[in-house]
């Protein structure tokens, strides 16, 4: 909602000669019209961007052949990257979930000594290892061309999604006020999700790109 220049990939040539190309706008050029919106997630701003008969500046040539690719491969990049910061965020509610449950009492005992407290976070914990393992391995493929990004976020964002849910549960009332910080981490994976799922989405996409599903005959017709 506040960029200086804006990167525009619009469709171009008419439906004989349709293209996809790149154009750079600037963020204050005329007929550019921003509205902030409202977001679940207050922590990462977004806006609606109207573009009204507004020059643009040509980025790259004409032809159009390479910003399909481009824009895929930075499609990659983001999932990497919003993996890893998805997993970072997963961890961090995780480690407070724990210090949380170690002094807070009831009983006359710290609610963590308890076999159903420490089998929930069992469990957080095998799902932020698993989505850290994916998001590294992310990191690695974008650098060497392979397609597993969308997985890897996929898994990020499920893990932060049960972490911030246990987050809230185990700190009991304080996890649902306003003052705390622990509803931040769910409204962060709920918008993630929003904006960049869902995760059976993701992972239905990345199926269909493998052609998981398909027969070995649609596999001899389809080469």
């Amino acid at each position: 909602h506040s960029a200086g220049l804006l990167v525009v990939a619009a469709h171009a040539g008419g439906f004989a000669r349709s293209r996809t190309l790149l154009f750079l706008v600037p963020g204050d050029a005329v007929g550019v019209v921003r509205v902030r919106q409202t977001a679940l997630d207050a922590t990462r701003p977004q806006g609606c961007l109207q573009l009204r008969d507004v020059e643009a500046e040509l980025l790259g040539e004409e032809d159009g052949q390479d910003v399909l690719a481009a824009l895929a491969s930075v499609g990659g990049t983001a999932a990497a990257v919003l993996a890893c910061e998805a997993v970072g965020a997963a961890d961090r509610v995780l480690e407070r979930t724990v210090e949380y449950v170690g002094q807070r009492e009831q009983f006359g005992r710290a609610i963590g000594s308890f076999q159903a407290v420490k089998h929930r976070l069992a469990d957080v914990y095998v799902g932020v290892q698993a989505a850290r393992s994916a998001a590294y391995y992310a990191a690695w493929a974008v650098a060497h061309g392979e397609h597993v990004c969308g997985l890897a976020l996929a898994q990020a964002l499920e893990a932060l999604r049960a972490a911030s849910a246990e987050g809230i549960q185990l700190h009991g009332g304080i996890g649902f006020t306003w003052e705390h910080e622990a509803h931040l981490y769910f409204k962060r994976a709920a918008g993630d999700e929003l904006l960049f799922g869902p995760v059976h989405r993701l992972r239905a996409h990345a199926a269909e790109a493998a052609r998981l599903f398909e027969t070995s005959e649609a596999r001899e017709v389809a080469v």
